[in-house]
């Protein structure tokens, strides 16, 4: 038996109060990260080798987080920085096969992403990267929640 009933009138969804300011934390996210690979592709160059590898895969991991931030902003800090890590971490995996050397003698930006070979050192500047970046994702929240009060 069908219903002879006009469907019922289309009621437009109510507007989304935060649209707004996820969509200025979503620029100042991508804002953040071209500030973040600026500064990951002149930073260590200008330190010791070292230091600036340690620098480069901090930055590496810290660029992952912003970007991740800027899709998804409702992210807590603990959770974004545990994904970026495992991001991180999988990429340097990755080089273990070769694939990303390949790739990365064809092309600048496959060598810049993806890098070109393993390096157990990369690991714990990963993770330094993860921590940095969450630990100061954390504290300009509490602090902009002070400033609200």
């Amino acid at each position: 038996m069908q219903s002879t009933d006009p469907p019922p009138p289309h009621r437009p969804l109510p507007a989304d109060p935060l649209t707004g300011r996820r969509r200025r934390a979503r620029a100042g996210w991508l804002l953040a990260a071209a500030g973040v690979l600026v500064l990951g592709l002149t930073g260590p160059g200008l330190l010791p080798h070292a230091a600036g590898a340690l620098l480069g895969g901090a930055l590496y991991t810290a660029l992952l987080y912003t970007l991740l931030m800027a899709a998804a902003p409702r992210l807590r800090p603990p959770t974004a920085g545990a994904v970026a890590l495992a991001a991180g971490w999988a990429v340097e995996l990755f080089q273990l096969t070769g694939v990303p050397e390949s790739l990365g003698a064809r092309s600048r930006a496959a060598r810049l992403i993806l890098g070109t070979t393993f390096d157990a050192s990369d690991l714990p500047a990963y993770a330094l990267g993860a921590l940095a970046a969450a630990a100061l994702h954390h504290t300009a929240r509490r602090l902009a929640a002070r400033g609200r009060r």
